[in-house]
């Protein structure tokens, strides 16, 4: 697998994260991508060849090695940081599509047009709607994966001795793991990121979400206090052109002849 690609693709979504998500991109690059490639693979290397029966009938050791790992840890990984990182494809996809909706607006109404956004990258509108829907797909992912390891190996233990009795065996027979306490140390290490980047991503959601309802507040508040503002310069207006019109009324107004009564 080509891990440089997946390097590049979230290093282009670390600038369009939070605090939080850069976090996330760290954990995912050293503590999982990283131990992945460099450690992990090697641990497990030959998984069938090391898995060993004291037995030699034939296909016993094929049913019995299938039996207890259905699915490789490996390969279970891999698509758990494969899935887990294209949610973030989706987010660099989108800002892409505003930049190119940008550049087409300005090619036809020029350089001097007013912008459609005014920073392309900034999460507004459709943008924070799909960073926010992939961090929620980032948690279900890792979340999916974790109960999966959990179900189909009924826990994250290794015992290093198994006992199996599937068929073309012909008894209970033992078999034997290899580096069955190294693999339980990186298969622990590895939930645990797991758990860890569920944590930062709703750490994350909760914070996008309460900006955005601090946001919607302020500016409620902010045009309440627009409104009122305007309220009371239309009042002290209307009251200025009152007191302007009595003026005027008083200033016009000639004095009533007096008449008086003779009586001879």
């Amino acid at each position: 697998m080509n891990w440089a690609f997946l390097q590049g693709l979230l290093s282009g979504v670390n600038k369009y994260s939070t605090a939080f998500g850069r976090v996330w991109l760290s954990i995912v690059f050293l503590f999982r991508v990283m131990v992945f490639v460099v450690a992990a693979e090697k641990v497990w290397g030959d998984e069938q060849k090391d898995f060993a029966c004291n037995t030699a009938q034939p296909g016993c050791h094929n049913v019995c090695y299938d039996h207890f790992f259905p699915v490789s840890h490996i390969r279970l990984w891999a698509l758990q940081l494969i899935f887990v990182t294209c949610p973030s494809f989706l987010v660099v996809l989108h800002v892409a599509y505003r930049e190119e909706r940008e550049r087409k607006h300005r090619l036809k109404y020029g350089e001097g047009c007013q912008r459609l956004y005014i920073n392309t990258g900034k999460k507004r509108g459709g943008l924070w709607w799909t960073y926010v829907l992939s961090l929620v797909f980032k948690m279900g992912v890792d979340a999916t994966f974790v109960y999966l390891l959990y179900h189909i190996y009924e826990g994250y233990d290794f015992p290093t001795l198994v006992k199996c009795s599937e068929d073309p065996c012909p008894n209970v027979v033992d078999c034997f793991i290899s580096r069955p306490t190294e693999k339980r140390i990186f298969t622990i290490f590895m939930v645990v990121t797991s758990l860890v980047c569920i944590l930062l991503s709703l750490c994350e959601i909760l914070y996008l979400v309460g900006k955005r309802c601090f946001e919607c507040i302020h500016r409620m508040h902010g045009s309440r206090q627009i409104n009122k503002a305007r309220s009371i310069a239309n009042m002290r207006s209307s009251n200025t052109h009152l007191e302007s019109n009595s003026k005027k009324l008083a200033s016009n107004s000639q004095p009533v002849p007096a008449y008086g009564l003779v009586i001879s």
